[in-house]
């Protein structure tokens, strides 16, 4: 290993490690967690497993800090090009895909969402 590829993934250790704590902590919280920015997370009354939901956005920042980890690791044999590549992939296709699992989560441990939706269907 050269030193810049050791220099390289402490860096991106650095840079993850906060992402993948996040996830961790959001795993273990009590509380109902938040995804975006600015925006406040649900109240424990409006879901309907806080557990569930909240380990399950855990888990989605936990793959996304690893998922760049992974780029880095398989695309190094490419050299730097291939891992820039791949980490913009992870970053930008990993924010689309995040929000959109985020909106599923609500969609699945929303309370009012759930009642609408079986008051729909019968």
């Amino acid at each position: 290993m050269t030193g810049e590829i050791i220099f390289s993934f402490a860096v991106l250790l650095i840079g993850i490690g906060p992402i993948i704590l996040l996830g961790i902590a959001q795993y273990r919280s009590k509380d109902p967690v938040g995804f975006w920015s600015g925006k406040e997370p649900p109240r424990k009354e409006q879901i309907t497993d806080v557990k569930a939901y909240n380990r399950k956005h855990g888990i989605m920042w936990i793959l996304y800090g690893a998922g760049f980890i992974c780029c880095f690791v398989c695309g190094q044999p490419f050299g730097g090009g291939a891992v820039a590549c791949l980490c913009l992939i992870e970053a930008v296709g990993g924010i689309f895909v995040m929000a959109a699992y985020h909106n599923k989560l609500n969609r699945m441990y929303d309370k009012k969402a759930l009642s609408n939706g079986s008051n729909r269907k019968n």
